[in-house]
């Protein structure tokens, strides 16, 4: 629910709904004040909600957009406005915010101005230099490019053919070596170490948070989407089957874009206690709250009761002040222990099983190996564990390399646990 109430003193409540936000992007909250009980509480709030919607409806209602024309006076950003109208809700959230981003600092103000038919693949090409000349980044300078050119074609479309198309043939500036963005870097064991032990000193549910990543490499917004439910102690197994995406305001869960997202993982014993330590936290919240948590309450939840998922980036801030208190490098981001998890079991699993623990699309085929192969899995988990435990990791058999075939005699071999 887009609304919050808080106790300002005993039997008087202040009611929040969030009404929006202004051209600077700021979050907007309309306050009330309400005397009575916790319960009549909860309902005004329902019903202050329920009001904003239909005034807003009403609003949209009494004054529609005005109608686009596609013709000679079509500039660049009304053929954008015609697609945020009639496509963008067939995208990403995540997509459209990236769009949106790129539209508001580099587009609207410039090339956006122009008219398309007075536009030719010369200007469009002196706007992209223009762009890295100014300091914009290789990869925003794609995301604008591809912006313009779905706009642009569509608006060629929607004008019957009378448009054309001033992006079509045009080529983006080349980025030297020492001018593209840094790849991300997988950190050293040491530094996850020292990451996990400033995490378990601060919030519970961030120290979980951090250990359950590192030890599984899944995606933060499959971490923010766990529920209870899709915790099985009993086989030590996870089941990834959702992912949380920030949008304007809220957070939302979301099916994952592809099937092969959507798996189990096998999870170790150290992992697992960090859960079930977060479990109790959880309940001793919501029993203070008189808020009941269920099976299909949001694991890493900050709301009693676990009814709304964690926001995504508020947690790729709270891993910044760990990895601050940590004293790691700050090129070490929340996805890099995904990337260390990619590089911790590379010795220890196959190709294609490790595709599969990490829910990469590319390869549909390492589908058919997550059941014939647990045992690959289960070693994973067990590797994970010993790797973020802060003391050397057990001396072994040597492990089975990449696509199942094993090291020659003499060669180097990578440790694995029982």
């Amino acid at each position: 629910m887009r609304g919050s109430m808080r106790e300002k003193r005993p039997g008087v409540w202040e009611l929040r709904v969030f009404v929006g936000r202004d051209e600077q992007g700021r979050v907007r909250h309309r306050s009330v004040t309400f005397p009575g009980s916790k319960r009549a509480a909860d309902r005004e709030l329902v019903r202050l909600v329920a009001e904003h919607d239909r005034q807003v409806e009403a609003q949209l209602v009494a004054r529609p957009a005005p109608r686009l024309k596609w013709g000679e006076r079509t500039t660049v950003n009304d053929a954008i406005e015609g697609w945020k109208r009639n496509g963008w809700q067939d995208l990403s959230p995540n997509t459209v915010r990236g769009y949106e981003g790129v539209w508001a600092r580099h587009v609207r103000g410039t090339i956006g101005t122009k008219r398309i038919p007075d536009l030719t693949p010369y200007d469009v090409e002196e706007y992209f230099r223009a762009l890295k000349d100014a300091g914009v980044g290789q990869t925003s300078v794609r995301l604008v490019r591809a912006l313009l050119h779905r706009s642009c074609r569509l608006a060629r479309k929607w004008s019957g053919n009378t448009l054309a198309n001033p992006i079509t043939d045009t080529e983006l500036p080349l980025w030297s070596a020492s001018e593209r963005s840094k790849p991300v870097r997988a950190p050293e064991r040491d530094e996850v170490i020292a990451l996990l032990a400033a995490a378990a000193a601060g919030d519970v549910r961030v120290a979980a948070f951090v250990r359950l990543v590192a030890a599984t490499g899944m995606r933060r917004g499959e971490a923010c989407a766990l529920r209870w439910d899709d915790i099985d102690g009993e086989h030590s197994l996870v089941r990834i089957d959702e992912g949380i995406i920030s949008t304007k305001g809220a957070s939302i869960a979301r099916e994952p874009k592809t099937g092969a997202s959507v798996r189990r993982l096998a999870v170790d014993a150290d992992t697992l206690a960090a859960l079930e330590g977060l479990r109790k936290e959880q309940e001793r919240l919501a029993g203070a709250c008189e808020a009941d948590l269920g099976p299909r309450s949001f694991v890493f939840s900050f709301e009693p009761g676990g009814g709304r998922p964690p926001n995504p980036d508020w947690m790729s801030h709270a891993f910044a002040a760990v990895r601050e208190r940590a004293k790691v490098a700050d090129d070490v981001h929340l996805h890099s222990l995904r990337h260390f998890h990619v590089t911790s079991v590379d010795a220890v699993i196959s190709e294609a099983q490790k595709q599969a623990r990490l829910g990469w699309s590319t390869v549909r085929m390492a589908r058919h190996y997550t059941d014939a192969v647990p045992a690959e899995d289960r070693r994973a988990a067990n590797h994970m564990r010993d790797v973020l435990r802060d003391r050397p990791t057990r001396p072994g058999r040597a492990a089975r390399p990449r696509g199942g075939a094993r090291r020659p005699a003499g060669g180097p071999a990578a440790g694995r646990s029982a």
